[in-house]
């Protein structure tokens, strides 16, 4: 059987639209997608797919969940945006709900991700100056080799990833990169009294779903307490139960000094993140010091006090831990030469396939699809499998026997 490269004269019409009017600069898989319910997705021509990808992580509650969407479309007709020029009914509710939820003194609400990200770097350096002391314009970040925290022209400029920072320059000062998953390496940096802080994603998602040593992330943030460094864990697509806990760092009970979340907090409704920490931290920022058009609009506390309380009434950590076992427990049934490594946490995880071919990853992932499931390669060789937080047993069963079929025609 080959894979149809072939399109319906409607799927080749969308196609088309955005290679002529949109800029290039994603390869998505060939299918258009224009409606989603629970784990599956529907194409223009009305084929079925389960979403192995769950926008990157931002649909942990499944698509278009009925709370989460009851809640935005009651909020959408009443009030959107006031803009934080004005107070609104929902902002100090919201501010309480995800505080207490996780448990810091204070929230900063952003709009994206990597906005997130920049809030993070902006309130450590800030802490840097006014708290710890450290002379200005001498505050140093410490960073991992392999993080993805986004792509704005500062975090690019300490990515590893040449695509994301190639010919983007001048990059801007202030981080050192260190081996992830190295203890010895952050201890070293840590002797700098210069560094203020250590951004890490708890698991590098996009490198490929790398999971560290068992420890490491408790032994990091005590060498940070010890260095008086602030621990920043960017928990934008560990955290909200993805890997069967509602962070990351919940497995080795580890509290980031600076907590970052974005994607899920939204159940995929619109672009929503937040910052938590506790008040010495917070609190270096005054009025006019940081802020956005957007962050902490009602519609997004609305949808987002929603789609943190799905996640626990629904009790999706379990549900993501159990089932995040069972489906790398069926990889490794298949002992496929094809798989050389199954790895995860969680419903976070990732295959890398041995390279028969250099597109031996992309060409399983559009036999995937011909088979009834979406999921896409990063970094070559390796597959990443991210279900909404909801699929059950059955489910997953299904899409090991969908994965098992396709490489058999690898």
């Amino acid at each position: 059987m080959q894979t149809n490269h072939s399109f319906t004269e409607k799927t080749k019409y969308f196609l088309d639209l955005e290679e002529q009017y949109g800029a290039h600069n994603y390869h998505p898989l060939p299918v258009v997608l224009s409606k989603g319910e629970g784990v599956y997705v529907w194409d223009v021509d009305d084929n079925r797919y389960y979403d192995f990808l769950s926008g990157y992580s931002a649909i942990n509650q499944g698509h278009c969940h009925p709370h989460i969407v009851n809640a935005f479309v009651e909020q959408a007709k009443k009030l959107s945006l006031t803009s934080r020029a004005f107070y609104n009914d929902l902002l100090g509710e919201f501010e309480k709900y995800i505080t207490t939820y996780f448990g810091y003194d204070k929230v900063l609400p952003m709009n994206t991700g990597v906005e997130a990200v920049e809030t993070g770097i902006k309130l450590c350096r800030r802490w840097a100056y006014q708290v710890k002391g450290i002379s200005d314009n001498k505050a140093k970040i410490i960073v991992c080799e392999g993080n993805f925290h986004g792509r704005t022209t500062t975090v690019i400029s300490f990515s590893s990833d040449p695509s994301s920072k190639n010919n983007f320059g001048p990059y801007a000062p202030g981080f050192e990169a260190i081996p992830y998953n190295n203890i010895e390496a952050l201890q070293k940096a840590l002797a700098d009294k210069n560094v203020a802080g250590f951004l890490i994603e708890p698991i590098q998602g996009e490198a490929g779903v790398v999971v560290p040593d068992k420890g490491y992330l408790k032994k990091a943030k005590e060498l940070c307490e010890q260095a008086n460094v602030l621990f920043i864990a960017d928990e934008i697509q560990t955290g909200l139960a993805r890997t069967g806990k509602m962070l990351a760092c919940d497995h080795e009970n580890v509290r980031p000094d600076i907590l970052l979340l974005g994607k899920a907090l939204s159940g995929g409704m619109m672009p929503i993140s937040a910052v938590l920490c506790d008040d010495e931290i917070m609190l270096t920022i005054k009025p006019g010091d940081h802020g956005s058009t957007y962050g902490g609009n009602p519609l997004a506390c609305k949808t987002a006090i929603a789609a943190l309380q799905v996640l626990k009434d629904e009790n999706m950590c379990a549900n993501a831990d159990a089932m995040g076992q069972l489906f790398r427990d069926e990889l490794l049934k298949l002992n496929s030469p094809f798989i050389e490594i199954i790895r995860g946490k969680g419903l976070l995880n990732a295959i890398v396939v041995k390279h028969k071919t250099e597109d031996a990853a992309w060409e399983l992932c559009l036999r995937m699809k011909d088979n009834g499931l979406l999921a896409k390669p990063t970094h070559g060789d390796k597959i990443r499998f991210a279900p909404p937080l909801i699929i059950n047993r059955e489910q997953i069963l299904e899409c090991v026997d969908i994965i098992n079929r396709s490489l058999a025609l690898l």
